[in-house]
């Protein structure tokens, strides 16, 4: 075809070589717009389209497994094994009621006080009094000389009487008058269930000896007071009368705590081995009394009973018994005699013959004056 022909020819012929250096040249591929002239309707001629060439197949690739996540293993639950609960111990109820453990424990704690005056003499008034022991308010009488500034003291420990029989002004009063009239500040306890005292814990009658305990505590620490009413006792000095129960309270206490009294008198008094004691209490009271204290074992009631323990004792000791007594076994004064002696330890003993288990007559008067003389001379 002639290019040069007419108009138009010319056009196409132009269109063709403009085609033909684009696509020797690599350009992209591009529509060309062809200038229209006014009046002329163009006829757009479609651009051939370059494929790019095939693109080599890529091998197909070996599907890689996919690792199956490791579990993690599930803490299986132990069974937590239930503790068996280890048996508790029964608290040994003699455990505090031993020598060794009573002189272990501290007392006195309060005050005594004056409730009324009772009785004023020639020579000493009596006051009706009271003081705490382990939380129990325990009554008795005090009979104060009238004349000089300080007195070595005596306690008064009354025997077994029925409590609803009992009187604060006991059978034991005149025995405590005595001992006033010799110059002595005396403290007569009523002891715990003996009225208006109140009623508390007794075994082996521990706890009439823990009331003594802890009124001598309050002797000390109160006479120390100037204007109190203990001022004129001289605590560094106290002695103890026991009569038959009393006895056996007043050998405790001494035996317990060694220091606190000078002399201890023993007036037809129970045993210092409780086995003897309650196999009698038993006895007297047909069973109703003693089965706690008898049911211990043989070494529990050595541990508990002072006369395995005389070696602790320190105070001069004076036994006085009847050989008539039909109360309290002579036997067991006479045993106690023998012990201390043979220990060595300072005992005076006296034996009487024709008097009941409470004295009377001339030999109370013989008693009350050797009783006197024996906390003179200590």
């Amino acid at each position: 075809m002639s290019c040069y022909n007419n108009a138009m020819q010319f056009r196409l012929c132009l269109v063709t070589v403009i085609l033909s250096v684009f696509l020797l040249s690599g350009c992209r591929e591009a529509a060309l717009s062809i200038p229209v002239t006014p009046g002329m309707t163009a006829t757009a001629t479609a651009v051939p389209q370059i494929s790019p060439p095939p693109a080599t197949p890529a091998a197909p690739s070996t599907p890689v497994p996919t690792a199956s996540p490791t579990p993690t293993p599930t803490a299986t639950a132990t069974s937590t094994a239930t503790a068996t609960p280890l048996p508790t111990a029964t608290p040994d109820p003699y455990a505090a009621l031993s020598i060794d453990a009573l002189a272990k424990r501290t007392y006195g704690g309060g005050q005594l006080e004056i409730v009324d005056l009772l009785l004023e003499t020639e020579t000493f008034k009596r006051y009706l009094i009271t003081y705490p022991s382990d939380g129990l308010t325990i009554y008795g009488f005090m009979n104060v000389p009238n004349e000089g500034v300080k007195f070595p003291v005596a306690l008064v420990l009354h025997g077994y009487i029925d409590p609803e029989a009992y009187e604060v002004e006991a059978y034991t009063t005149r025995y405590a008058d005595k001992l006033a009239e010799a110059g002595y500040f005396v403290i007569h306890p009523n002891f715990r269930n003996y009225p208006p005292s109140d009623n508390g814990p007794d075994p082996y009658r521990i706890g009439y000896a823990t009331d003594i305990l802890n009124l001598i505590a309050i002797l000390r620490e109160q006479s120390r007071d100037p204007d109190g009413v203990l001022r004129r006792a001289e605590a560094d000095y106290i002695h103890l009368m026991g009569h038959s129960m009393g006895g056996g309270v007043a050998l405790r206490v001494a035996t317990v705590w060694p220091d606190a009294v000078k002399a201890v008198v023993l007036y037809g008094s129970m045993s210092g081995d409780e086995r003897l004691n309650y196999e009698q209490i038993s006895e007297w009271t047909d069973g109703r009394v003693g089965a706690f204290e008898l049911d211990a074992s043989a070494e529990t009631l050595a541990q508990i009973s002072p006369i395995d323990h005389l070696d602790r004792l320190q105070s001069p000791i004076a036994i006085h018994h009847s050989h008539a007594d039909t109360v309290v076994p002579v036997a067991w004064s006479e045993a106690l005699c023998a012990e201390l002696e043979a220990l060595g330890h300072p005992v005076a003993c006296y034996f009487y013959n024709g008097v009941p288990h409470t004295f009377n007559g001339p030999t109370d008067e013989l008693f009350m004056g050797r009783m006197i003389d024996f906390f003179r001379e200590n």
